[in-house]
């Protein structure tokens, strides 16, 4: 029986097409993907993202295990600070990436993706027993049942989502966060991050109150056009800003330094979970590289896809992500090559139904805000 999140009746009252979604139901759309998809852009979105799986880290030990346990470093943040991380197995294949915020030097909250939260808290549970010896001081809870977290992406979500609080949201800087309330009584955080591309703010709230500060959301936002976004208009919104998503461009298996995330990898910054063999896998030099791709010819790729060398028709990579853009009316894809093939303005081809169909390198992100 799939799981439902707190807001379940009011994607029902919006018409919104519920599907399983990683053992959640969620809606994947409502007006349509592309229509939500250019609100977003142009106005502002509102997004259900309580499938995600939040923990607790606390105690005087959190900060040096987090740093342990993730590949960007944790040290550094300030209280009311977030990062991004990738979260390694001892391969240095990616158990999944997350975003750490860090509430004071104590206290972490640790925000997993929706389909991996039972594996990704038992790897936490793993690297917790590996450094009993050296850490014992803090505690890990999975806090996920208890929250409701909205997500409200765009130019306007900042003047929307501050009719909820009378925390000064426009002091509150991208990657950072605020704690305060919301309606005067339900405790929230506010945090300036996303997966979108937009300016926006990701709301975590006590799980049953969700569908009373949606409701509030949904009726602030109407003065900005504002509509409710599913699952389709986040993967094609994440896609245009080139951001990784499990099970496309991260696995297990695979390098993050291939999916150009070196920029969360800090090796200097003492031994973390999959430091050896991505740090040996660096110095050997990199095979394949993820790189943007536009098609030159009518057809979409998708997940899967062959890339093939345009001269021998060679299979020499897969498409992990693909859609036709709704901002720059072009279809696109995120795909692994070879890393001689990796240059901006290399031509390759992709296998769609049988036909071999040109397709370019091109610069990512594919899409930037024009604000």
């Amino acid at each position: 029986m799939p799981k439902q999140t707190a807001l379940i009746e009011e994607h029902r009252r919006l018409g919104g097409r519920i599907i399983d979604f990683g053992g959640w139901e969620l809606p994947v759309q409502y007006t349509g993907v592309m229509d939500e998809h250019l609100t977003c852009r142009a106005k502002c979105g509102i997004f259900d993202v309580s499938h995600m799986g939040e923990v607790h880290v606390e105690g005087k030990d959190s900060e040096a295990f987090l740093n342990y346990l993730v590949s960007n470093d944790v040290s550094k943040l300030a209280d009311g600070q977030a990062l991004y991380s990738e979260m390694c197995n001892d391969n240095g294949g990616v158990v999944d990436d997350l975003l750490v915020y860090k509430k004071n030097r104590d206290k972490f909250l640790v925000v997993i993706n929706a389909g991996n939260s039972d594996k990704d808290y038992a790897h936490m549970l793993k690297i917790q027993e590996r450094m009993s010896t050296r850490l014992k001081n803090y505690t890990l809870t999975n806090e996920s049942p208890n929250y409701t977290q909205i997500a409200v992406q765009g130019r306007h979500a900042e003047k929307i989502v501050q009719t909820l609080t009378k925390s000064n949201l426009s002091a509150v800087k991208t990657y950072w966060f605020t704690e305060g309330t919301a309606l005067g009584k339900i405790p929230a955080v506010f945090a300036r991050t996303g997966y979108t591309g937009e300016d926006g703010f990701e709301v975590y709230i006590p799980w049953s109150t969700g569908p009373e500060v949606w409701r509030a959301l949904e009726d602030a936002g109407q003065a900005y056009g504002m509509k409710p976004c599913g699952l389709g208009a986040r993967d094609t919104l994440r896609l245009e800003m080139k951001y990784p998503l499990y099970g496309h461009e991260l696995s297990d298996e695979g390098n993050p330094l291939e999916a150009g995330l070196g920029w969360v990898i800090k090796f200097d910054k003492g031994d973390f979970v999959g430091r050896a063999p991505m740090l040996a896998a660096k110095e050997k030099g990199l095979t394949r590289s993820l790189v943007g791709l536009k098609m030159l010819e009518r057809g979409i790729p998708r997940q899967g896809y062959s890339i093939l060398d345009p001269g021998t028709k060679e299979k020499i990579g897969a498409v992990t992500s693909g859609t036709q853009s709704p901002s720059l009316n072009q279809a696109i894809a995120l795909a692994y090559v070879p890393k001689s093939m990796s240059a901006i303005g290399t031509r390759l081809a992709v296998d769609i139904r049988g036909a071999a169909l040109a397709a370019e390198v091109i610069p990512t992100p594919f899409y930037k805000r024009p604000y």
